[in-house]
């Protein structure tokens, strides 16, 4: 038995196809498929069920490959015990970050983040909270930046920072003409929202009680994918919606009035680097920690929890 083996049995179970898997793992398929059926001789049991589409684990197999992900969980970390010995941050690092963040919390410590440690390599991919949670939990992420609390045992979520929920409404509307907005005062009719898949969707609603509250009257109504499309989607349909802070940065100040914050306590969304449990890479999880709490507003990161709400997703 090897590690190449129990990583080929890995990446069957996450792809649940031979051929994707082999590609993922950079070998042709019959270097994967004779691995691995020379791995099932030896432990005499079959750990796939070949005649099945997708590809599916059979029961042995479901347990052997839970026991193979924890194995390379370890081996990762004989390999993180010498890196921390040689006193540099190298490697990859692969991280899911939300759409709603993305572009807002990015750009505030990546360069910075490879500037100090050019032998760092960074992997990033977006993602909805439901996919980088698979993916974490599958091994194929190393950390996550999502809106928290999760509840989930399989995760540990390292809190960074709460940000501010604010309102972005047209010149038109009525609640322009107010210093600070109550949840209430939202007229849901109004109300722009993100797609289904989105936890900034679903915190909005929260905060809102759109589900007990007035169906929505729009004569169109269009569910946005990014929050850009979001702002403009109000601006012309003398609409209303929430937007996090981060997103206000670069708003230029014609949009900024715009802006009408919520009275106290304000709403805010929990924002976390998200590891499994049992996660490696340590030092670069806890590096690129360090770079985000260094890079954002000090308001957020020292935000007195007295005067703020946090919305559950």
């Amino acid at each position: 038995m090897t590690t190449t083996q129990l990583e080929y049995i890995v990446a069957v179970d996450t792809y649940r196809h031979f051929s994707l898997a082999a590609e993922h793992c950079f070998v042709t398929q019959p270097t994967l498929s004779m691995q691995i059926q020379k791995l099932e001789d030896e432990l005499g049991v079959r750990l796939f069920d070949r005649s099945r589409q997708p590809v599916t684990p059979t029961p042995v197999g479901e347990a052997v490959i839970a026991q193979a992900r924890n194995v390379l969980r370890e081996t990762q970390r004989i390999r993180e015990i010498v890196q921390h010995q040689r006193d540099a941050i190298t490697g990859e690092l692969r991280l899911g970050i939300i759409p709603t963040l993305a572009p807002y919390l990015l750009p505030l410590f990546l360069q910075p983040l490879l500037r100090k440690h050019p032998e760092l390599r960074l992997k990033i991919s977006e993602h909805t909270t439901e996919t980088i949670v698979e993916k974490l939990k599958n091994n194929q992420l190393d950390a996550g930046l999502l809106v928290t609390p999760l509840n989930d045992n399989h995760l540990h979520e390292h809190v960074l920072f709460y940000e501010e929920l604010v309102v972005y409404l047209a010149q038109a509307n009525g609640l322009a003409q107010k210093n600070y907005v109550l949840a209430a005062d939202i007229d849901v009719s109004r109300l722009w929202l993100l797609e289904e898949g989105h936890c900034m969707r679903s915190q909005i609603m929260n905060l809102c009680e759109l589900r007990a509250r007035s169906p929505r009257s729009l004569n169109c109504e269009y569910e946005a994918g990014s929050i850009e499309t979001l702002r403009k989607m109000v601006e012309l349909n003398d609409g209303i919606t929430i937007l996090p802070e981060l997103s206000l940065h670069d708003l230029p100040e014609d949009k900024m009035s715009l802006v009408r914050y919520f009275a106290e306590p304000a709403p805010v969304r929990e924002v976390s680097l998200v590891t499994h449990r049992n996660y490696v890479k340590r030092r670069l999880v806890e590096t690129m920690k360090d770079e985000i709490l260094s890079a954002i507003p000090p308001k957020m990161r020292n935000r007195d929890q007295r005067q703020v709400v946090p919305i559950d997703i």
